[in-house]
């Protein structure tokens, strides 16, 4: 009887955080929502739009380095007060980042919105650096992985249908009001939902988690080669990734493009999201060590197979025509990379370096969905960068991890630099900028990844090995 009642606060646990990780990937997309809402709102050119974006990345750059510096000289922090306290921490600082939203409309201060949503990245950081270990412990050690992949993609579902309610709320229920005043009413419920959260995980009883490794002093990370591509082919990623989608529905409102209104086109942002659900879903599959080849090949034939049907009946033979092809092309790729990590790195970088320039030299139906199709190209790159980065690392894993986190920074300073050439060379333009990052990871992918030490980052008597 005891043992069955623990197993049931582990499963109420494992869907409170599941629930958490949705959340996540919700309000992160529905930036993409906010950024052209409040250009709108303020009159701002695309660069001061990028803003919102700068505000909430920075905030994951300043969170880790502050907590890599107290890491490696005082210890681990969530290690000492457990990573229960911690996720309730960064929930309670992401519902006060949400809370913010609802004077900065009052008042009509953009410069408020952006401490509100810096204040929630903070939030966010927490929660990054918390909720995975804490997730894989809710069971058995073997099926950890599982969990985490599980409560991925559901990460990977709130950045599917963010754009679709969050353009919904904004743009068409709460459409007349005035100024700012539509994002009071969705952020202030935002809010009280991470609340409500935090007390939720508070009053349950959980196991608190102590790690006893020893925290290395010093910056010994820093000797590999393939952990310091890494950073940058981290910082690349987000970079473009985020950009692509905070452009995107400036991208359809172009009348060589789509010409679709914000609402219109927050339905096909949802499609560039919810490819990397898709591509997750499939990676999970291409890349595990399934002995079973025959129920390998089905799970990989029928994941695009109900995607496409699932198109086919949410919008349509036409629309879930095209993106099949993409859905077919994803597949092919897969195979081709045949469950290697840095070949399947290299293939998909290289695919979506050719959809942005198929999408550069023209326009139409054709330049919008290979926008769109990046984001089932996009899907393993997080994962795939940051396990080869960290490999062979060993006492330096953590160090490692930590620094790969701080190059979220990507998310901050490349949409800010798309939202500059936006301003000057035009919208369409702009889209040069992440094929600079594809072509970066593409090199990381082919040769970057390889494991070589850096002989001039010896630090003191400390020598590489």
């Amino acid at each position: 009887m005891e043992k069955n009642s623990k197993n049931n606060r582990f499963i109420s646990a494992f869907i409170s955080l599941t629930f958490l990780f949705f959340m996540w990937g919700f309000m992160t997309v529905l930036n993409d929502i906010l950024i052209p809402y409040l250009k709108g709102a303020f009159q701002l050119n695309h660069f001061q739009a990028m803003l919102v974006q700068f505000a909430f990345f920075t905030a994951y750059f300043v969170g880790s380095l502050v907590y890599f510096i107290i890491s490696v000289s005082s210890g681990d922090p969530i290690n000492k007060i457990g990573y229960k306290k911690g996720i309730i921490f960064g929930l309670i600082l992401s519902g006060a980042g949400a809370l913010l939203f609802y004077p900065a409309a009052q008042f009509h201060v953009y410069g408020f919105f952006l401490s509100a949503l810096f204040v929630m990245g903070l939030g966010f950081t927490l929660l990054q650096i918390a909720a995975n270990p804490y997730m894989a412990i809710l069971g058995p050690e073997k099926s950890a992985s599982a969990r985490l992949n599980l409560a991925q993609g559901f990460n990977s579902l709130g950045t599917t249908i963010g754009p679709v309610i969050g353009g919904y709320l904004i743009f068409v229920f709460f459409k007349d009001a005035t100024g700012a005043s539509a994002v009071k009413v969705p952020y202030l419920f935002f809010s009280l939902i991470f609340l409500l959260m935090a007390g939720f995980i508070w009053l349950m009883p959980l196991p608190r988690l102590v790690q006893q490794d020893h925290v290395e002093k010093g910056f010994g990370a820093l000797h590999y080669r393939h952990l310091v591509l890494g950073m940058i082919a981290i910082f690349m990623y987000v970079g473009g990734e985020v950009s692509i989608g905070s452009m995107m529905i400036s991208y359809l409102n172009l009348p060589e493009i789509a010409g679709l209104t914000a609402a219109q086109a927050s339905k096909f942002v949802a499609f560039y999201w919810g490819g990397q659900m898709i591509g997750r879903f499939l990676g999970a599959v291409s890349l595990s060590n399934m002995k079973n080849k025959q129920l390998k090949n089905g799970l990989m034939l029928g994941i695009p197979a109900l995607a496409f049907g699932v198109v086919w009946f949410t919008n349509g033979l036409a629309v879930a025509s095209i993106y099949g092809v993409l859905l077919l092309i994803n597949l092919l790729a897969f195979f081709a990379g045949r469950s290697l990590p840095n070949r399947t790195l290299f293939i998909f970088a290289g695919i979506n370096v050719v959809l942005l320039a198929i999408a550069l030299l023209n326009s139409g139906f054709v330049a919008m969905w290979s926008i769109i199709g990046i984001g089932l190209f996009n899907s393993i790159m997080w994962s795939n960068i940051f396990t080869l980065a960290i490999a062979g690392l060993g006492k330096h894993t953590s160090q490692g991890s930590s620094l790969l986190v701080m190059m979220i920074l990507g998310g901050a300073v490349l949409p800010v630099t798309m939202g500059a050439v936006a301003d000057y060379f035009g919208v369409h333009l702009s889209y040069i900028i992440p094929v600079f990052s594809y072509l970066y990871i593409a090199f990381y992918g082919l040769n970057g990844y390889k494991p070589r030490m850096l002989k001039y980052f010896e630090v003191g008597s400390e020598k590489a090995h």
